[in-house]
């Protein structure tokens, strides 16, 4: 974490962490104290109930931020202030003030990598800490995680579209779509880390060391009395690296003027109108006036449909800059992650525990999922399973925090790439595809059927 240490934005200051919350998690939190249940053991589950639509799995991302999340999580004397004036803590004793004062999150986290592909009722993540601290983290752990696997499984479709690692480059464009700034940090962030070779995001770039992309906007060229001598103008100040915006007036004789500046020309970019016969005509006019290095960049509310389609047809485009729709996941643009209470002890004893409610009910106990391979190395399906059951088959969910401490170092951006690329390389072509993705095959093992069959299905 050392150099990325401060990556929360405007929730750096750790003592602001207690309050970057819902309510209703605090007042638990105060029932369970004044009731003598917080130091019970508890285990939640952080789980997708179900894919969002042509979705054929999940990219998994923000394992990063939730540990930097739980290791910085405490109450600042003037957040707990602030709790005080609240009417519903009226009733609630001094004790419970000074417990919030000394918290700090002492628990266990096993985790999916990041880059891994997950599927719904497997568990993402898993917290294993006193009933306290582990119900109280819930809303940043689903906000960090629903929001950059949402991105990130986004992405990685947009990515596949251009032809996926070693086609076209996809550069993430979105920051100024985002919803908020923050969005837009953690979501260059999650794109990169699915394939993207890059983001327009400055701060990203340097938070996240990824890297940078930019060209210019159309009020560039406006601000000048001829287009040219905007180019003119542009080129010389970077001329190693000017892409040159060429739609402003008329796109081919934009691509012309660009093509006068000579074969240093780095590249143009296409930002309106039919792309397709636009990167022909723009192709033709860059290799007869000797341009053959200079790169087609295409932009303009681009998605992973219109990508495959440009792809397939062979439109001459080297780079893709996608904005709105891989930053807001436009056509799926929330997921709808859970996290939930799985076991509890008493008097030393784990109880599993399971919801009953139509539609949302959960399945028992602390688990594992275990990943198999066939012959050639594919992924043919994953196995549910309690976390004590030895099985054949990959264990997905590994040791992140052991009493609160990171147990080794966490991954970089680079390596997560690679395992998210080796990831989805091992997927079968029919889960990966984007139009009506076949379901991958998850089974549940005899422990957790046997505890299906044996629980009480009542509160009585």
């Amino acid at each position: 974490m050392d150099a990325r240490k401060g990556t929360l934005g405007l929730l750096s200051d750790a003592g602001k962490l207690g309050l970057a919350t819902d309510l209703y998690q605090l007042t638990m939190a105060a029932a369970y104290f004044e009731n003598g249940m917080g130091q019970e053991q508890a285990a939640f589950e952080l789980f997708v109930r179900k894919l969002p639509p042509n979705r054929g799995y999940l990219l998994v991302a923000g394992l990063e931020q939730a540990v930097e999340y739980l290791q910085g999580l405490s109450f600042s004397g003037e957040s707990i202030d602030h709790l005080r004036t609240l009417p519903v803590f009226g009733a609630v004793s001094d004790g419970f003030w000074e417990y919030l004062r000394a918290f700090r999150f002492r628990g266990d986290l096993d985790a999916m990598p990041e880059g891994t592909v997950a599927f719904p009722n497997e568990p993402l993540l898993r917290i294993q800490a006193p009933l306290i601290e582990a119900q109280m983290v819930e809303t940043f752990l689903l906000a960090t995680l629903n929001h950059q696997t949402l991105i990130a499984s986004k992405a990685a479709r947009v990515v596949d579209a251009a032809g996926g690692t070693g086609g076209k480059g996809v550069i993430e464009f979105g920051a100024r779509r985002a919803h908020g700034f923050d969005a837009a940090l953690y979501g260059a962030r999650a794109a990169c880390l699915a394939g993207c070779v890059g983001t327009s995001n400055v701060l990203a770039g340097q938070v996240f060391g990824l890297k940078v992309y930019g060209t210019a906007a159309h009020s560039f060229t406006m601000a000048f009395e001829k287009e040219l001598e905007a180019f003119r103008a542009f080129q010389r100040v970077f001329p190693q690296h000017a892409i040159l915006l060429i739609d402003t007036y008329d796109t081919l004789e934009g691509a012309r003027r660009a093509a006068s500046l000579g074969p240093d020309l780095r590249g143009v970019r296409l930002d309106s109108g039919d792309l397709l016969s636009l990167s022909r005509e723009v192709r033709r006019i860059l290799d007869e006036a000797g341009c053959r290095d200079a790169v087609i960049v295409a932009s303009g509310d681009l998605n992973e449909t219109s990508i495959a389609e440009l792809a397939a047809a062979g439109a001459p485009i080297d780079l893709f800059g996608v904005g709105t729709d891989l930053m807001t996941s436009r056509d799926a643009p929330a997921l709808g992650g859970v996290y939930k209470l799985v076991a509890v002890d008493e008097d030393g004893h784990r109880r599993p525990v399971r919801k009953f409610s139509p539609e949302k009910e959960t399945y028992p106990d602390v688990k594992q999922v275990f990943r198999h391979r066939d012959a050639e190395g594919f992924f043919i399906g994953d196995t549910l399973a309690l976390a004590t059951e030895v099985l054949e088959g990959e264990p997905l969910l590994t040791p992140v925090l052991r009493d609160g401490a990171l147990i080794r170092p966490l991954p970089t951006i680079a390596e997560i790439g690679a395992r998210a690329q080796a990831q989805r390389e091992a997927l079968p072509a029919a889960v990966r595809r984007l139009d009506d993705p076949e379901n991958y095959p998850l089974t549940v093992s005899p422990g957790i059927r046997h505890e299906l069959e044996t629980l009480p299905t009542t509160g009585g």
